[in-house]
């Protein structure tokens, strides 16, 4: 199952009350909207309790296309990675 954007802002609506579905709405994309700019500007995001998004920047190497073994050369580039939070990593081992 994937968790989507829309099944986000119903979870904020449904347990909001005194939210309408516009601000709902309103306030995920919000979240997403600073998260994006704080990466796309470098920035690693940390959220307390679940993980931290770090920037990493790859150099310009050479690889391999796996289908035919014919040498590629990698342009550097910048790649977002995640390490979930302890709390988070014990919870998803625990199956909770």
């Amino acid at each position: 199952m994937t968790l989507t954007k829309s099944d986000l802002v119903q979870q904020v609506y449904k347990n909001h009350e005194t939210l309408t579905k516009l601000q709902a709405t309103e306030a995920v994309e919000a979240l997403l909207r600073l998260s994006k700019n704080a990466l796309i500007s470098g920035s690693d995001l940390l959220l307390s309790g679940f993980g931290k998004f770090n920037v990493k920047h790859k150099k310009k190497r050479l690889g391999r296309n796996p289908q035919t073994g014919e040498q590629l050369n990698l342009d550097a580039r910048r790649v977002v990675t995640f390490k979930p939070s302890g709390i988070l990593r014990d919870r998803i081992n625990r199956g909770e």
